[in-house]
């Protein structure tokens, strides 16, 4: 099963404040409108080659603070798991929306292929930091938002070896964000 991550960071490598706040992402830039084609800087393109999503329960709780309406959803009907050693049931706003897992990834991993899905979208640094060190991510695309935070829950922890990331392709947004995508070789 393919595993790909599609995320923001501050240029310094950040997710997030220490505190998990995000706002920053809102008004980093230089507030240039972007076309149409390029608003949502590829995340909806990026959702319409996964079936599934897996997160970290830190996100979730990000995800549910937002308050989303249903018309502000941006996942539509995606399977999402959220992981979690420590939540049994997600708040009640997302009760509907996510699956809560306490595992083994690799089981998670086997149970999903069985049940016919291809394509996972793995959110939040620590779950994402697992999946690297299980080998499991294949692509990685990072928008860096031109802000520099200086300290926060970094993107990426310790590795047991050197990864390899074979740049595919780089876009400068006329908002001043970049964003990376890369192949992962272990």
């Amino acid at each position: 099963m393919k595993c790909s991550v599609f995320i923001a960071t501050s240029v310094d490598g950040f997710i997030a404040t220490k505190e998990g706040g995000v706002d920053w992402l809102h008004t980093a830039g230089n507030g240039q409108p972007l076309p149409n084609h390029q608003a949502d800087m590829g995340l909806n393109d990026y959702l319409s080659l996964v079936d599934c999503m897996i997160m970290g329960r830190k996100c979730m709780e990000v995800i549910s603070n937002m308050n989303l309406t249903p018309e502000q959803w941006f996942y539509g009907d995606l399977k999402i798991i959220v992981l979690s050693n420590t939540l049994k049931e997600a708040p009640q706003n997302l009760k509907d929306k996510v699956e809560m897992y306490s595992g083994d990834l690799l089981n998670l991993m086997a149970k999903l292929e069985s049940e016919g899905f291809k394509h996972a979208y793995i959110d939040g640094g620590a779950t994402i930091q697992q999946f690297i060190i299980l080998q499991l991510i294949s692509e990685i695309t990072i928008t860096k938002a031109p802000i520099l935070l200086g300290e926060g829950i970094p993107l990426f922890g310790a590795t047991c070896k050197n990864i390899k990331l074979e740049q595919t392709k780089a876009t400068a947004f006329a908002n001043d964000f970049i964003q990376l995508k890369y192949k992962v070789r272990y």
